[in-house]
């Protein structure tokens, strides 16, 4: 079984001497990024950590938002994420670089959101609220894929999960982060 450890975190909040692995498309995981200690309770064989950072300024002139400036980044947190050696495969593995993947899929959500916003009296809190709400997506979504691919178990629902990130990733390809 595998468990996913899910961080939710605001960019300003992140710790500066936590390791953190941006999300590439060119590179893929490795169970050396793991480095976290196994939890020897949990049936799970592997823990993935990884969340969506965000951070924001606001340009005011005479009091009222002109303009506004956002960063958004998938981040994997190799210190907090842990595998189990002997009980680990290839396909756990690929399990695992997917709940990341669909992490990035979120942060290019938000960046589609965030390109929507009109800017307002209420612009901070809108941007907090979207920022909690996409959190509060990204959380189901983690907990659905788990569920339907009974924690990489079905093979079957494992490629089907990889098929649609795939495509959704493409399809949010222009808020793909620089």
């Amino acid at each position: 079984m595998i468990r996913l450890v899910f961080l939710l975190c605001c960019f300003l909040c992140v710790k500066n001497d936590e390791p953190v692995i941006p999300w590439n498309d060119t590179y893929k995981l490795t169970w050396s990024d793991f480095k976290g200690e196994p939890d020897i309770y949990s049936s799970a064989v592997a823990t993935t950590a990884s969340g969506i950072t965000f951070g924001f300024s606001i340009k005011q002139t005479n009091g009222r938002a002109v303009s506004f400036k956002t960063n958004v980044n998938a981040h994997f947190y190799p210190k907090k994420s842990w595998y189990k050696p002997d009980r680990a495969n290839i396909h756990v593995l690929n399990h695992e670089q997917l709940h990341f993947n669909i992490t990035e899929l979120f942060a290019r959500k938000f960046r589609y959101r965030i390109s929507k916003i009109v800017i307002s009296k209420s612009l901070k809190e809108e941007l907090q609220n979207l920022h909690k709400t996409i959190n509060k997506e990204l959380a189901m979504m983690q907990d659905k894929y788990d569920d339907e691919t009974n924690h990489s178990r079905s093979i079957e629902f494992q490629s089907k999960w990889e098929g649609y990130i795939k495509l959704e990733l493409k399809k949010y390809s222009k808020y793909k982060s620089n």
